[in-house]
């Protein structure tokens, strides 16, 4: 079992699941909706500074799901070059 973590600015969501769907992958997950941090892209804190927001989702999966969940945000991260998108597997 995997958990993959993937956090990303609100602007990509659809597009995020819109390819996930595609894949037929991240059928069962958990969202939290807003966050905010910083790392390394600009902050997203919802603020008049920052303005923008992350998502984060949290998939549960077996180790070829993640494979497929990885190699899905890169092909995201290739159209989406300026924003934050991140994806962790534990």
């Amino acid at each position: 079992m995997k958990r993959v973590e993937i956090i990303a600015n609100l602007s990509v969501e659809e597009d995020l699941m819109e390819a996930f769907a595609g894949a037929g992958i991240v059928k069962a997950y958990t969202k939290i909706p807003v966050v905010h941090g910083s790392g390394r892209s600009d902050p997203k804190m919802g603020d008049a500074v920052w303005p923008e927001e992350n998502f984060v989702l949290l998939v549960y999966c077996d180790e070829a799901e993640a494979v497929r969940i990885e190699e899905t945000v890169a092909e995201i991260k290739t159209k989406f070059k300026n924003e934050g998108i991140k994806v962790f597997t534990m």
